[in-house]
């Protein structure tokens, strides 16, 4: 936005003549002078105006409960900015009523102002007030007073006044419409916390203050638990409702100095000052308590929600803000991954392997991305029908790292895509390789896919030259369908069915098969069976796990075994544990059995 500025002098001097031009040029040439703040600009266009009337006291205030005195030029040293006073008590208050011009020569013959204050202890005898309208803002009036006395003021010096008047009301209008596009730059328009951009900025001042006064801080990142299940189930409306009252919970606990600001998604970043982590700790227990005893009130009614945390102290040895905040990230995945509701500490025990995006990523470009084969069983033969590839991380040292601890950190990094790219390469080689050594080509390999995959047409269309490629080359001749099967998941919120099917669709034109992941542990997948020509339903692994508990639970199972048969798709029951949980299930009439009773993930 343009910097308020007065007319050039040649085109005022039709008003004021020539006598003014000096000094209508120096004001002209102060409000085009670069390099200025507008408070800076501010201030000395009032000592420009005190110098030129030959004023002791110039004042730009504004009237609220109180008046105050924003910017001042005090050649007696009496008014400090910032002063406030009483608004009956003060000479502008008729001004700001009227938002009419007052000038009066003698204050000591005035019949109001003749006992005020300033005019028998500071002596000030000459007084003009000028209303400043800034915008719709008309709070403001600027006022010159000096000690001497003298006539009515002439026309020129009142002109004078107005011009200053019109260009600080342009101004302050100018300075308040920034002021908004900066706040709403920096605010979270849901929750009004500062956002990722306002707490990066902090976090700079918090390091540069730190260095400073060495008053250390703790930081404290915050997830809430399973959000995108309540997205799922009540919609984002409701999803947006918690978001708020979670925020407002989290501001509400603060001591003073401390500052939450929304991270991302159901993220929070917290800086408590002055605390070590241990402290830290205590507090975020608290709030965590609260969290636990108090479910968020919506519109549906009251929705019981946890959250998990990493925690870890700005240390004098720290240097990198950025270090501290990839060590509270990592431990936050790993009290997700560990059943959530807890805070952790960064160092403490069990944060000794810092995975954190740094290495995720760093492990993408070094190709150590592997996974893990995982049997799929006929439950009427006991034959081995399929698999399942299970991504896997290899560490520089040789460690393999499991799916459960980096793929929601991947997901949240935008990185699971890549991810995906390599294991399905992967699992078709092997593929390839099995067939080509005399395996069935109607062996099934199950694969994860990502909407962050699948949105990404250059990976979709590398998978389709891979696949074509490896089957043209393969030496067994494939029929329409192909051995792959590409798993969808509710990991991550799908916007659009129609795009997410528009995004199958040249997979399913190939001959690949579609697989529901999960399937009975949340709305979406009831979606995606109705709009998508799914092959495969792989039934969730909490419901197996306990049918054999709760007759409900088995009814649910052994429904859904019906259902998929009547429409022709295959059943995998998850998580099959125990040969007697293999029994019921192939009674009920479930398909495939997968899960530690038929073998572990084995390393490809």
């Amino acid at each position: 936005m343009p910097t308020a500025h007065l007319p050039p002098p040649e085109q005022a001097l039709a008003s004021y003549g020539d006598a003014h031009v000096v000094r209508l040029n120096a004001l002209w040439k102060l409000s085009v002078q670069p390099g200025l703040s507008d408070a800076e600009r501010i201030h000395a266009m009032l000592d420009m105006a005190a110098d030129v009337l030959d004023m002791d006291l110039v004042m730009l205030g504004d009237f609220g409960e109180n008046y105050t005195a924003r910017y001042v030029s005090d050649r007696l040293g009496v008014l400090p900015e910032g002063t406030q006073m009483v608004v009956e008590a003060v000479l502008c208050h008729a001004v700001h009523l009227s938002r009419e011009p007052s000038h009066i020569p003698d204050l000591r013959e005035h019949p109001v102002y003749a006992n005020h204050a300033l005019v028998n202890q500071l002596g000030l005898r000459t007084y003009s007030g000028l209303p400043v309208t800034a915008g719709d803002d008309a709070r403001w009036v600027l006022a010159f007073l000096r000690q001497r006395c003298d006539v009515p003021p002439l026309a020129v010096d009142i002109a004078y006044m107005g011009l200053i008047a019109d260009w600080l009301g342009n101004t302050l209008h100018q300075a308040a419409h920034k002021k908004l596009l900066e706040q709403i730059a920096l605010t979270d328009p849901l929750t009004g916390l500062p956002n990722r951009r306002a707490a990066e900025e902090r976090l700079q001042m918090e390091v540069a203050r730190f260095s400073r006064d060495g008053n250390g801080f703790a930081l404290v990142l915050l997830d809430i638990d399973h959000f995108k299940m309540v997205n799922d189930r009540y919609g984002h409306a409701v999803g947006d409702e918690v978001l708020k009252v979670m925020a407002h919970r989290f501001e509400a606990g603060q001591r003073e100095g401390d500052w939450v600001a929304r991270w991302g998604g159901e993220e929070f970043l917290f800086v408590l000052h002055g605390s070590l982590a241990d402290d830290a700790v205590g507090i975020m227990g608290r709030l965590l308590n609260q969290c636990r005893a108090e479910p968020v009130q919506t519109s549906i009614g009251g929705i019981p929600l946890s959250f998990s945390a990493g925690v870890a102290a700005f240390e004098p040895q720290d240097t990198d803000i950025e270090a501290v905040l990839e060590r509270i990230d990592h431990v936050l995945y790993q009290a997700k991954a560990n059943g959530r509701d807890q805070i952790r500490l960064a160092g403490q025990r069990g944060g000794k392997t810092p995975w954190n995006g740094s290495l995720l990523r760093q492990a993408l470009a070094d190709g150590r991305v592997r996974y893990a084969a995982q049997a799929i069983v006929d439950l009427q033969s006991g034959q081995v029908v399929a698999d399942e590839a299970l991504a896997r991380i290899e560490t520089p040292s040789g460690d393999i790292v499991e799916a459960k601890d980096f793929v929601e950190l991947a997901e949240g990094l935008g990185l699971m895509a890549e991810i995906d790219r390599q294991v399905t390469r992967d699992v078709m080689r092997t593929c390839v390789a099995r067939m080509e050594s005399g395996g069935s080509s109607g062996f099934a390999h199950f694969v994860n896919v990502s909407p962050q995959f699948l949105a990404r047409h250059d990976l979709v269309e590398e998978l389709l030259g891979n696949a074509m490629s490896f089957c043209q080359g393969c030496g067994v001749t494939l029929g329409p369908v192909k051995p792959i099967v590409l798993e969808l998941t509710e990991r991550q919120h799908v916007v659009s069915l129609d795009k997410l099917r528009a995004d199958l669709q040249p997979f399913i034109d190939f001959g690949f098969r579609l697989a529901l992941d999960d399937f009975g542990s949340g709305y979406s997948s009831y979606l995606y069976l109705a709009n998508l020509p799914v092959s495969f339903l792989k039934i969730e692994g909490w419901l197996v796990q306990n049918m054999s508990k709760d007759r409900k639970v088995a009814g649910i199972v052994e429904s859904l075994a019906n259902f998929a048969r009547k429409e022709g798709v295959l059943t995998v029951a998850e998580h099959v544990e125990d040969a007697e949980t293999a029994r019921i299930l192939a009674d009920m009439g479930v398909d495939y059995g997968q899960g530690w009773h038929f073998g572990r993930p084995q390393l490809v």
